[in-house]
């Protein structure tokens, strides 16, 4: 894929870099906006980190664990992928990024959102055998079954990043190469482009339908079935401990629903810039940093585990054991 090229008065020039604006221009907040992402940042790997050595633990060798290893793996990815380009971007002045540095990013966040969309998908419907059908369960939900929904989710997340990234640096962008962002998204460059965007953008919609609207209604038709089992629980604390994992599965479900349908629905429209900055925040730094507060911290399995491991540790190295 070769560099776009710019016009200026009629000479072709190759643009070998874009200059991301960062989340705010005001000189005086730079430092703030640096700690603040540098603390969600750190706390974002911490948390996700201990996700996957707790349920790494040979107790918690079930599907729905092994899924949310894998989500934490898509989380520190993406928040990987965005956030460190972002923090050297808020205290220096060289806010810029190469050409091929601005299509790997863009590839990278396509890929990992639209593959975390799938394994949510996935991991509704394993709540709904694990509720609706409690006996079929270890027979529908195999090692071989979960690998094949995980890998599926995976292959679907790059047919996406590599469509969507092909389309979008096949524009022409033959304006001024500031991106009004603090990463490179489709939103922002779709901007850039001096050609007819429309084709683009409706093909933009379908895809975001396909992402995000498709496996958003099989997880409501997962969690439709599932509450309607839950009423018919007749212990009120079966009732509680299964409603809590299922409003937390949808609590982040609806945080990525909303904030990627605002962002991608509308890609040319620049009056909501700044709005769509802070969405793409909440999705790439914000929902990565909850996701083990909401999905696993809370699970009293998994604060078992680590706090086993870490008396553990500290009775290691407290008498040398």
């Amino acid at each position: 894929m070769e560099p776009a090229e710019e016009q200026d008065a009629g000479n072709h020039t190759l643009l070998g870099e874009f200059i991301l604006s960062g989340l705010s221009s005001r000189p005086e907040l730079q430092h703030l906006l640096f700690f603040t992402i540098c603390f969600v940042y750190s706390m974002t790997l911490i948390g996700n980190l201990l996700i996957c050595m707790a349920t790494a633990h040979p107790t918690l060798h079930t599907p729905m664990y092994f899924f949310l290893r894998v989500l934490s793996v898509l989380d520190i990815s993406t928040a990987s992928v965005v956030v460190p380009k972002m923090l050297v971007s808020t205290l220096s002045e060289d806010r810029s990024i190469s050409y091929l540095g601005c299509v790997t990013q863009l590839y990278c966040v396509v890929f990992l959102a639209s593959t975390e969309w799938y394994l949510l998908a996935a991991m509704a419907y394993d709540r709904y055998v694990a509720v609706c059908r409690p006996l079929r369960y270890p027979a529908i939900m195999s090692t071989r079954a979960c690998l094949s929904m995980v890998l599926l989710s995976c292959c679907s997340g790059q047919v996406v990043s590599v469509v969507q990234t092909a389309w979008v640096f096949t524009l022409p962008f033959c304006g001024p190469r500031s991106i009004n962002y603090f990463f490179c998204d489709i939103p922002p460059l779709v901007l850039l482009s001096c050609a007819d965007t429309s084709r683009y953008e409706r093909q933009l919609i379908s895809a975001t339908v396909l992402v995000i609207f498709t496996p958003f209604c099989l997880i409501l038709l997962s969690y439709s079935c599932i509450i309607s089992s839950i009423l018919r629980i007749s212990s009120a604390e079966g009732r509680h401990k299964t409603f809590s994992t299922c409003s937390s599965h949808l609590t982040v479900v609806t945080l990525y629903c909303a904030s990627g349908t605002l962002i991608y629905l509308q890609p040319k429209s620049s009056d909501s810039q700044e709005a769509k900055k802070v969405l793409a925040l909440i999705y790439t730094a914000v929902i990565p940093t909850l996701n083990p507060l909401i999905y696993s911290l809370r699970n009293k399995e998994v604060k078992e585990v680590l706090i086993r491991g870490m008396v553990f540790s500290w009775c290691k190295s407290e008498f040398h054991l």
